[in-house]
């Protein structure tokens, strides 16, 4: 599982590890972690062109003593301070390796930018002078290396109001922060190499899963498993005006861990899910989950769903089922999976808002409805009602394609009904559902029906590897 925290957090950690450190080694683990990744993201060091953004504080800190490094190393390192604050020290030990102060006018000719301008603590946007640097490094195709976040991001959000940096790497330290897991500061931060400093942390605020917490979770059927321990599934999925959707999310929820699925639908609607799988048992009948709404169009039947939302099963509510949503009663057992639009529907604002505050969006829906949400996307957020959040991130943008949300409604709907909460179904499922389209699309274009088909063969790789 993959961590990140608050800049209250981290904030906290290192103010308890340096009270018992030597003033500076704080410093100076993260500045040489940072020369080490700098080093490796150039390739060779010797003769590189380094220039140092530095601003105010310990950011800058860091930056400036990570060029001392990389100018012992043969390095043509120029720091440009964006600050009459620069940190004293660091630009003096910058300055005895053969570094230099220079202007942005240095940038034209580098081979990389460093982002020392501002910390974790910083607001979001940059100060003239400081977009004008990194505009220059844009301009000159100069790649730029973020310190611990890219600078004019919103660290504890994710979220990007302002003008900010665009990262080709950043290197951070003792933790993940939100930023680098929440669109759309994660897509700014680039790849993201973690620096180990020693810090002693809480539970983090936000959490990624990891192939090992896939074979941790997943539901392996045992010696004595049948079908109807291994969990069977209720579909009310697809209508006569969608019925693909009804195939598509069969074929997501057969690619999980269930035992058996039982489609409840139009007969038309059912004779075509059967013709694909002949497996499904089409009627009523007893179920330990249900997977609800994709394709229903016209014949959403409201008032059947809330009796659904109110019987004692799992429910994962999608598409059209997410209509019949209320903020009244008991949800705590429901995944709801909206897409930001759908998402926006719900909270009565605008597409865009959810779009550029997607962490604070799906945290506010969880809240409102009782429910866990997955909010899908580049990055898909998964909100709990206790607050937990994780966050998926290894999609493919093949993915973007008709019918992938309802393989990932029918596979959540299958890891419920084998036993998983609604925040570990969520996430196994995301993360299944991403492997699964990126084997599916190795070579090109995909189709919902291919990720669907591909859903084994990721899972087996992932619970052997």
């Amino acid at each position: 599982m993959r961590s990140a925290h608050t800049v209250e957090q981290v904030r906290a950690a290192e103010a308890d590890l340096m009270a018992r450190l030597p003033e500076g080694t704080l410093m100076q683990r993260a500045a040489t972690g940072l020369a080490v990744a700098i080093s490796n993201f150039l390739g060779s060091t010797y003769g590189a062109r380094v220039v140092l953004l530095i601003g105010s504080g310990d950011n800058g800190g860091d930056a400036l003593y990570a060029g001392a490094r990389l100018a012992r190393r043969g390095a043509q390192v120029t720091a440009v301070l964006l600050s009459d604050k620069a940190h004293a020290e660091g630009l003096e030990a910058l300055k005895m390796c053969g570094g230099r102060v220079g202007s942005v006018e240095d940038i034209r000719g580098a081979d990389v930018v460093i982002d020392g301008i501002v910390g974790i603590g910083g607001r979001p946007g940059l100060r003239p002078d400081a977009l004008a640097a990194v505009q220059l490094a844009e301009q000159f195709d100069v790649p730029i290396v973020a310190v611990d976040t890219p600078s004019g991001v919103d660290v504890d959000t994710g979220e990007t109001p302002e003008p900010h940096v665009n990262a080709a790497l950043t290197v951070t330290f003792g933790t993940h922060k939100i930023c680098h897991f929440i669109d759309p500061a994660a897509t700014a931060c680039g790849p993201v190499h973690l620096v180990e400093i020693g810090l002693d942390l809480p539970p983090a605020e936000v959490e990624s899963l990891q192939a090992a917490d896939i074979r941790h979770l997943y539901p392996v059927p045992h010696g004595e498993s049948d079908k109807y321990s291994r969990g069977v599934l209720g579909l009310m999925v697809g209508s006569t005006q969608y019925p693909g959707a009804a195939v598509i999310a069969t074929a997501g929820a057969l690619g999980g861990p269930v035992g058996m699925v039982r489609y409840v639908g139009p007969d038309p609607v059912a004779e075509a899910v059967r013709a694909a799988h002949p497996e499904i048992v089409a009627g009523n009948g007893r179920v330990q989950a249900w997977t609800i709404g994709s394709g229903l169009g016209d014949e959403l039947d409201i008032p059947r769903i809330r009796e659904l939302l109110d019987a004692e099963e799992p429910v994962v509510l999608d598409a059209d089922g997410l209509k019949a949503l209320d903020d009244s009663g008991d949800h705590v057992d429901v995944l709801a999976t909206p897409h930001a639009g759908e998402l926006a529907r719900l909270l009565d604002v605008d597409r865009a808002t959810v779009e550029a505050e997607r962490l604070k969006h799906a945290r506010l829906a969880a809240e409102r409805y009782d429910v866990t949400v997955l909010l899908k996307g580049a990055t898909t957020v998964i909100a709990a009602p206790d607050g937990q959040v994780r966050v998926n991130s290894n999609a493919t943008p093949w993915l973007a394609t008709a019918g992938a949300g309802d393989v990932l409604a029918g596979l959540c709907g299958s890891l419920l009904a084998g036993g998983l909460s609604p925040l570990d179904a969520a996430s196994l499922g995301a993360y299944l559902h991403a492997a699964a389209a990126n084997l599916a699309s190795s070579s090109g274009p995909t189709t919902a029906i291919s990720v669907a088909a591909a859903l084994p063969e990721a899972t087996r790789y992932l619970l052997r590897s």
